[in-house]
């Protein structure tokens, strides 16, 4: 059938055939248009070309409440594609029009506004989580479809813990919009696994599929059959062939979704980048200004003078606004029905409110009790196993797991604690598999899921976190609390070589913003570090953790780690300060040991967080490290980069490790006692009496 035959032409529907449907679907785009020209750029294409879905979604599918956007049986929405289409204007665009409060249309001219003196606004280039109406921060490409399988875990357990026969009091389901860019990722493509594996039925993953990218046609680069990959990796298919203005088919496609029964749901939409405008189904349509003629005509099929500007149709507008009231009456349901919980079910339910809210106190006060003696002479990764073992017994919120390392992370489970369909959707352990990238980012999804609500942990080796890095690095932008748990982190390693030794990955870590990264030299200082992280409800924490016993350490104190480093061993006349950490430390140590024997007084410092240290007065860092021009020495086997802030010159490595015995390669790199003592020796010797800050940072 020709476009004139159906009523279309030029991508625009006669007025002849409009419906309330189309006339919303008119009003999404017009409103896109206006906000991709009202700075003179924008990424419009992909929001105009899914209007339709935009318009099924929150007229029609969605359980939510623009009148509380925190209501905690909504379905979340998860915008995974706005880098291969930018779509945020899509996203932002419709919580306007269905009435959340703080996107007001003063806020959407804000979008892509060059906010010179210091202008602000919400409509940010892609969306951010600490704004109403948005669930998770989702810029790079691929990290929105693993968040919304972290989502669709957390609900499901939720669901297998607090339901009952006669009352659903969690019905949470996740939708994902995807694009090209996102299925082609391997995060994407991490999480799609681990979906399709768990059976996740409350997830539903739709595919914008307008088959062009940044560069040009999809074909260029890609000619995989995706329907056949999805099913391959045990998903529910359903296709679309028109996205573009059949909001009904649209609509009957989320129903039927609702409906399957174990496997995710990817519903494949076809839709037309920037349809209604000169560049439609071009790559010329991904960003830019929109054309002036468009714009004209779009705004004649809306309704709207075509000169106007920002304008919604007012039978549009009550269309969407519509969904205030119905939200509310939503919510109000909800909350009928879990009062009549609470009142059938009185320990589920305050079992479930107490889920809402943080709750680790418990714990933390226990760990602050705990005698660290009985860990003596255990390595931090076998202690960290035990702390983690009996807080999983007082800490409902805990959940998560490893990435198929976790006999080697030292951390139990039980079997029946496993959250697998084959199990039980109760269990709190995810086996993630060889997946880390989506571990992490999967991770942030159960931690966004409600505040407080899970406590995610990660396991794998130090630099396998690599692999996990942007996951982490997301988690820190958003402030989620997870606990990354990075075992194996040095020359312990040993005979698995230099590409198991984690040299530099602590710089990228400690580097990080949001991420506290610790590194204990004991049980005494691990404890601290959990205190901490437990108590961390605005950013991710990583535990770097020792694969062999370490020697003893004096004086370390829990207490202290909360300020990142602290003195072990004071002297008013010492030569110099030895500063270290992890399974370095007690080296340092034992060559204070033998330098201050030769009459070298030495004091000695623990860092176990540089981050935590960076954040005190300028009083206190000055006490641990003073400004007296004495030599203040850094030990640590990995690259010193941070150190530079604080020492005068460090003992650790400027190249890659070796494949040997963790002794071998301690005394090879010269990071071991005698190397110590023997690079300070020769430090103090080429400062023969000069000021150490003066002379300048050096590598020993």
């Amino acid at each position: 059938m020709s476009k004139k035959a159906n009523g279309e032409e030029n991508g625009l529907i006669s007025r002849k055939s409009q419906s309330p449907d189309d006339l919303a679907v008119l009003a999404v785009r017009s409103l896109v248009a206006d906000l991709c020209n009202q700075h003179g750029t924008g990424h419009g294409g992909s929001a105009i070309g899914m209007a339709a879905i935009g318009v099924a979604l929150w007229k029609y599918a969605m359980r939510y409440n623009p009148c509380d956007p925190a209501w905690f049986d909504r379905d979340r929405f998860v915008l995974s594609n706005e880098t291969p289409g930018h779509a945020s204007t899509f996203l932002y665009v419709m919580n306007h029009l269905v009435g959340y409060d703080v996107w007001t249309m003063d806020e959407l001219r804000g979008y892509a506004s060059p906010k010179t003196n210091g202008y602000h606004t919400i409509s940010h280039g892609h969306p951010e989580i600490q704004i109403p109406g948005v669930e998770v921060t989702t810029g790079p490409l691929g990290q929105g479809v693993a968040n919304a399988v972290g989502l669709a875990i957390a609900s499901k357990n939720l669901a297998a813990n607090f339901n009952k026969p006669d009352s659903q009091i969690i019905q949470s389901r996740i939708w994902c919009t995807t694009g090209d860019g996102c299925l082609m990722e391997g995060v994407a493509l991490e999480a799609i696994s681990l979906a399709g594996h768990l059976a996740l039925d409350n997830l539903i993953l739709i595919y914008d599929n307008n088959a062009v990218t940044c560069d040009g046609p999809l074909g260029w680069i890609n000619s995989e059959n995706i329907n056949d990959k999805m099913r391959a990796q045990n998903w529910h298919v359903i296709d679309v062939l028109d996205g573009n203005y059949d909001v009904h088919t649209i609509v009957a496609a989320l129903d039927l979704a609702k409906t399957h029964r174990g496997r995710p749901v990817f519903i494949n939409i076809r839709t037309v980048i920037g349809v209604g405008t000169s560049t439609a189904g071009t790559y010329k349509a991904h960003h830019g200004g929109i054309d002036k003629d468009s714009i004209a005509k779009l705004k004649s099929e809306a309704g709207l003078d075509p000169a106007s500007s920002h304008v919604v149709p007012p039978a549009a507008m009550e269309y969407f606004r519509g969904r205030r009231s119905k939200g509310e009456e939503l919510q109000n349901a909800w909350a009928a029905e879990f009062e009549r919980y609470c009142q059938l079910y009185p320990d589920d339910g305050q079992q479930l409110k107490a889920r809402l809210e943080h709750s680790e106190g418990q714990a933390v006060a226990a760990l602050k009790d705990l005698d660290s003696s009985q860990f003596l002479g255990k390595a931090t990764r076998q202690t960290n196993g035990a702390i983690l073992e009996k807080l999983w017994n007082v800490v409902p919120s805990l959940c998560g797991g490893g990435a198929d390392l976790v006999n080697s992370n030292q951390i139990q489970y039980a079997e029946t604690d496993v959250f697998h369909p084959l199990v039980s959707y109760q269990g709190r352990y995810l086996r993630n598999g060889i997946r880390e990238h989506a571990m992490a980012s999967v991770a942030n999804g159960l931690a966004a899921y409600h505040p407080g609500t899970f406590l995610p942990v990660t396991a794998t080796f130090a630099v396998f976190f690599l692999y996990a890095a942007p996951g982490i690095r997301m988690g820190a932008l958003s402030e989620l609390p997870v606990i990354h748990i990075a075992t194996h982190d040095s020359f312990q390693e040993g005979q698995n070589g230099p590409t198991h030794q984690p040299v530099e990955v602590d710089s990228l870590f400690r580097a990080m913003p949001g991420l506290t990264y610790f590194r204990p030299c004991d049980a005494e200082e691990l404890i601290g570090c959990w205190i901490h992280a437990l108590e961390n409800h605005k950013g991710p924490s990583m535990l770097s953790l020792a694969r062999d016993p370490v020697g003893h350490v004096p004086n370390t104190d829990r207490k202290q780690v909360a300020r990142g480093a602290y003195v072990i061993r004071e002297l008013k006349d010492s030569h110099l300060t030895l500063a270290s950490c992890g399974s370095n430390l007690h080296y340092a140590v034992a060559a204070a040991d033998v330098l201050s024997s030769e009459g070298i007084s030495v004091r000695l410092v623990s860092a176990p967080s540089l981050d935590l240290f960076e954040v005190q007065s300028a009083e206190y860092k000055a006490s641990v490290f003073p400004l007296d021009d004495k030599p203040v020495v850094s030990v640590e086997e990995f690259v010193a980069t941070v150190w530079a802030r604080y020492a005068t010159a460090s003992i650790g490595m400027t190249g890659f490790g070796y494949s040997a015995s963790n002794e071998s390669n301690y005394d090879r790199f010269g990071l071991d006692t005698k190397g110590i003592v023997e690079k300070v020796k020769n430090y103090l010797g080429a400062l023969a009496g000069a000021g150490a800050r003066q002379s300048g940072w050096r590598q020993l």
